[in-house]
């Protein structure tokens, strides 16, 4: 069993946030997959951009804001 770190995007509303998991990868057909911890840690990032509470998300990782682009 091996573990390696990936960066995964979370898009809510406006807001994108950056947040490191640690991949799992082993012998079995499930892998690679995330640690319970780790999928929590997304589901609240993603209830935190939800509803506007940046201080708690940013706490896992890195926000941006998205802007539309006027061509």
């Amino acid at each position: 069993m091996t573990q390696r770190k990936q960066l995964k995007y979370i898009h809510e509303g406006q807001y994108v946030a950056e947040v490191y998991v640690e991949l799992i990868e082993d012998e079995t057909g499930w892998s690679p997959y995330l640690s319970l911890e780790d999928a929590y840690k997304l589901d609240d990032v993603r209830d935190s951009l939800r509803r506007g509470n940046l201080e708690s998300a940013a706490k896992h990782g890195r926000i941006y804001e998205l802007h539309p682009v006027a061509i």
